[in-house]
């Protein structure tokens, strides 16, 4: 992917915001750094982070053909590491999606029912080229749950939230006294996409701000869990994710020297949220 649109934010834009990075922690306009917000596809991160953990655990390899472990599916040539690089040829998102709340009627049972069209589904060849799929992370997701037996949320918990010490700060369902969202025009909580379903894995989780900060210097600086997962995307030296919902936007991403930024923002355009991001970290080097 190219780097983040150069978008400056408009000097009347007060959408809720957080910042953190080594210099500390900022807040405007009413965001909270240990509230619970919608993280979008910095989820893909986590999904990843489980591929590659289960397979150091032995449960699976990377170049496993999908068809092992979701037998519904026909023989493709997609594996789970295409899935994670996002080269399985797979499309952006998966068929039926309406506008409003566009993954609502994407649920297991959807995706189930779509496995075994996965070769006429496809929009290229796998491997052929890069296509960022949404649909693709949640076929991951689904298999990854498969291979390891348990839901998803269980499996995500045991082995890459909990060694990381985040357990209960990273949710696919958190209280809703601690969620956080944009106030719509008569200043109530507006209503997020449903993520629950088959789309979780790929952008359905939930972290309070300060938990992606940890998520992003345990996983790429403190290198925790071991190499980075290839879910991150990386731009010369910078490996960075961004994610985006109807209701938030979020990027987080680290140089090797030790620079990292995570900037999450309720509400407004993710560009802006992206080039904050990228303005700071070339701040952080100037400095």
């Amino acid at each position: 992917m190219t780097p983040p649109d150069e978008v400056r934010r408009p000097a009347w834009d007060r959408t809720p915001t957080c910042v953190l990075s080594p210099a500390g922690t900022e807040v405007r306009y009413g965001h909270d750094p240990d509230a619970f917000v919608e993280i979008g596809s910095l989820s893909k991160v986590l999904t990843g982070t489980l591929l590659a953990r289960l397979a150091t655990q032995g449960v699976l390899s990377p170049d496993d053909p999908l068809e092992r472990w979701l037998d519904t599916t026909p023989a493709t040539g997609i594996t789970l590491h295409r899935l994670a690089t996002h080269t399985s040829g797979l499309p952006r998102l998966p068929p039926g999606i309406r506008p409003f709340d566009p993954y609502r009627a994407f649920t297991e049972q959807a995706l189930r029912g779509l496995l075994p069209r996965l070769d006429t589904l496809r929009t290229a060849e796998p491997g052929a080229h890069e296509l960022y799929s949404n649909f693709g992370y949640a076929v991951l997701g689904y298999a990854l749950a498969t291979a390891g037996g348990r839901p998803y949320p269980e499996l995500l918990d045991e082995l890459v939230l909990a060694p990381l010490g985040l357990s209960g700060l990273v949710s696919h369902a958190p209280p809703g006294d601690r969620q956080l969202l944009p106030k719509g025009l008569l200043g109530r909580p507006r209503r997020p996409w449903t993520m629950t379903g088959a789309i979780l894995p790929a952008g359905g989780l939930w972290a309070t701000p300060r938990a992606v900060a940890r998520l992003l210097t345990g996983l790429l600086l403190d290198r925790t869990l071991g190499d980075p997962a290839p879910s991150w995307q990386r731009t010369r030296a910078l490996t960075w994710h961004n994610g985006a919902t109807g209701t938030a936007s979020v990027f987080a991403g680290a140089f090797p020297d030790g620079r990292w930024i995570v900037v999450h923002r309720l509400g407004g355009r993710h560009q802006v949220t992206d080039r904050m991001a990228i303005e700071r970290l070339r701040a952080m080097a100037r400095s």
